[in-house]
């Protein structure tokens, strides 16, 4: 299997960022760590011989990239609006430099962004963020609002709210979305989101899902056995649905 790894200095974000490259050709799937995680997590998960087959077959060609989330979701000792202020720049490094990093690669076009637990988060807020951008979103054990506690997990922004994390965070922003052009490209992409029934993460996701279903944007909500939050169950769940 073809393995990369690629780091330059963003100036997106003023520091060096790392990824790993998996595969030469196929769709190319944009991954995004779990909380405060690595590019290499989803290698040392087993995620990726989980994939294996499909990467050597040329159906797949996976860009995992790094995180910042411990310099913004999850960076308590800065206040709430630096926090998302730097999420933002996290974005635009991926849009700015890692996917036409991704459209520079082979000659299939199709993108993907994937990712488990806060990637989960990443994954879908990017894709209906920017809709027409990716063809599909495999979002597994995700929270979809990062201002509401789910049983262990707080509020991440302590209580603040304002437009940034309006537009960040998708059952905010989806119910009131009224834009022809961008709901018919959600319309058109293929969304699965996955959770565990005892998750404390369901909550988050049936209400995501009752929106879609709010807008006609047809999708997957596959509710696991137990919990489902760990790479054992990761790994089952991306051979069915990535």
């Amino acid at each position: 299997m073809n393995r990369e790894y690629h780091r330059w200095f963003s100036p997106s974000l003023n520091r060096d960022m790392e990824l790993l490259v998996f595969g030469r050709e196929g769709a190319k799937v944009l991954v995004f760590p779990t909380r405060q995680g690595r590019f290499y997590d989803y290698e040392d998960w087993g995620m990726v011989d989980a994939l294996a087959a499909s990467i050597d077959r040329g159906m797949l060609q996976l860009f995992c990239v790094d995180s910042v989330d411990s310099e913004s979701l999850y960076c308590g000792c800065v206040p709430a609006p630096l926090r998302i202020a730097r999420h933002n720049q996290y974005e635009k490094y991926l849009l700015t430099e890692v996917v036409p990093l991704m459209r520079s690669r082979a000659v299939n076009p199709f993108l993907i962004a994937h990712g488990c637990s806060i990637g989960a988060y990443h994954a879908l807020n990017l894709a209906l963020r920017h809709a027409g951008l990716f063809g599909k979103v495999v979002a597994l054990s995700g929270r979809y609002d990062l201002t509401r506690a789910f049983g262990p997990f707080p509020d991440l922004f302590d209580g603040y709210y304002d437009d940034d994390i309006y537009f960040h965070t998708p059952t905010h922003f989806l119910p009131r979305l009224s834009d022809a052009p961008a709901l018919n490209a959600m319309r058109k992409m293929e969304i699965v989101l996955t959770v565990g029934e005892k998750d404390a993460f369901k909550p988050s996701a049936e209400e995501l899902s009752g929106q879609l279903w709010s807008k006609s944007i047809p999708h997957t909500l596959a509710i696991w056995p137990g919990n489902a939050h760990k790479p054992a169950h990761w790994q089952h769940m991306v051979r069915c649905y990535l």
